[in-house]
């Protein structure tokens, strides 16, 4: 398996989300290898957003949780396309830095809402994909069934209610969208995506960014879209099972619709 494959001063981040909302665990200790690989992957995956401009300057984070449930996490400001291994900082279930290392980031709350709430879910990224953050300021349904390869991927993509950035606000407004969905949108502001390991999650970014742009494309040309008719999402939902998909999707859970 690959680095991407495996699930795999400080500052205090307690007032960005709400604490006791986790899930028990026996106490246990992550291979330092495991976290090696991961400090190492979490760089590249910033890179690689940075690269393909879906985050620019200090934006967005990116985290993945070890097997003893401590998340590693991209510091405060720092640059996503040129980080080392060393600057990223780990965290507890509670968002509180271990260690002594860096402080994390400002939106640590993301991340731990994340994975308390879902759990089976290893890594989560918060990008700003400027064609889908344009889509929600427009005000434009990025749920809306047209492109049949999304119908059955990643499915409709949820926008939470606008909620002020590095407070409690922002975790709270997508709690509920992120436990049926592993893609949502923050309303003039940025994306999560939720993977069973880095690569899964940056995948999902990019499936929705590419999405956005064909949207945008499309209203450009034409001004206003119409969806496939729901008998041909029913067909589309039929072959997810066919096809060994079984992520979350907002035309079989309705969440958000």
């Amino acid at each position: 398996m690959n680095d991407y494959g495996n699930p795999g001063a400080s500052g205090d981040t307690r007032g960005l989300f709400r604490p006791g909302q986790g899930h028990a665990h026996e106490p246990r200790q992550a291979h330092p290898e495991e976290e090696a690989r991961l400090r190492k992957a979490l760089c590249e995956i910033g890179r690689l957003c940075y690269d393909r401009n879906l985050i620019v300057g200090a934006d967005g984070n990116l985290s993945a949780r070890l097997s003893d449930d401590t998340i590693l996490i991209t510091p405060a400001g720092a640059m996503k396309g040129f980080m080392e291994p060393s600057h990223i900082t780990k965290v507890d279930m509670e968002g509180r830095v271990l260690g002594g290392g860096a402080r994390a980031s400002t939106e640590t709350g993301i991340h731990v809402t994340s994975y308390q709430a879902r759990p089976e879910m290893r890594a989560v990224v918060h990008a700003h994909p400027p064609h889908a953050v344009a889509m929600t300021i427009a005000g434009i349904d990025l749920q809306m069934p047209v492109i049949p390869e999304v119908v059955v991927t990643i499915g409709g993509i949820p926008t939470a209610p606008y909620a002020t950035p590095g407070t409690h606000e922002l975790p709270d407004s997508i709690r509920e969208l992120l436990r049926c969905s592993d893609t949502v949108m923050m309303k003039m502001h940025g994306s999560i995506s939720l993977g069973t390991n880095l690569m899964d999650a940056f995948k999902k970014l990019d499936m929705l960014e590419h999405t956005a742009k064909i949207l945008y494309l499309a209203h450009t040309l034409r001004g206003g879209l119409d969806p496939l008719p729901p008998e041909a999402v029913e067909r589309l939902l039929q072959t997810r099972k066919l096809l060994g998909i079984d992520t979350k999707n907002t035309f079989e859970t309705r969440c958000g619709l």
